[in-house]
């Protein structure tokens, strides 16, 4: 892990697209301001943690097929 000292006003650069920027310092509480492009996802590491699980557990789950194209058939029948 790479640690940097930042003071208010001051920003990090991570490659070309990325510019992280120390916006206000108040107690224990650090506000950060991220430059990024749209591409790229940027989530406080505790919604990141959710969604990832989340992710893993909707792709470990047994689709059935068979009630899948019954429930399809019946949705087309109903329009």
């Amino acid at each position: 892990m790479l640690v940097l000292t930042r003071k208010q006003n001051e920003s990090i650069q991570i490659g070309e697209e990325v510019e992280i920027t120390i916006l206000s310092i108040q107690g224990d509480q650090v506000k950060i301001g991220i430059q990024a492009p749209k591409h790229i996802d940027i989530h406080r590491k505790e919604v990141y943690r959710a969604i990832q699980k989340a992710n893993q557990q909707a792709a470990s789950q047994a689709i059935d097929v068979q009630a899948l194209m019954k429930y399809s058939k019946s949705e087309r029948s109903e329009s």
